[in-house]
């Protein structure tokens, strides 16, 4: 099965909690065991999971990125995104969660999260699921 989610950003800079939306696609799948695949379809967002219970966590990983890998125009990328590009390709455009009794395998504390680094804009998010045999 796969789906494609559409995720709004609010700002250049953003972390976007995803979790129910790829938990729904789990339920509506049936899957019970296997693995789920969440990929962003973009060069300037990516896809990670962090905590979820205290969104300074989310807050300081879009302050750390932006102090180390600052808008620089120095960068010879003509559109100006150049340092979205590098913390894309830190955070990673994809991520695989296992599945047991039809639910995410996700701790305590974890989150999925697209993380907008040139936005806001409209982002295209695929939930690929496959079941065990």
């Amino acid at each position: 099965m796969l789906r494609e989610l559409g995720v709004k950003s609010r700002q250049r800079s953003d972390f976007v909690d995803i979790t129910d939306e790829v938990r729904e696609e789990v339920k509506r799948s049936g899957i019970r065991s296997g693995i789920c695949i969440v990929f962003s379809r973009h060069t300037t967002a990516g896809i990670t999971i962090n905590e979820g219970a205290d969104p300074d966590v989310q807050r300081d990983m879009v302050d750390f990125l932006g102090s180390r890998i600052p808008v620089d125009p120095s960068f010879r990328h003509s559109e100006g995104n150049s340092d979205a590009h590098i913390k894309t390709t830190l955070t990673g455009n994809s991520t695989t969660i296992p599945v047991a009794e039809g639910e995410l395998l996700l701790g305590t504390w974890q989150s999925v999260y697209l993380c907008e680094f040139d936005g806001p804009r409209k982002r295209q998010v695929l939930v690929k699921l496959l079941a065990d045999p």
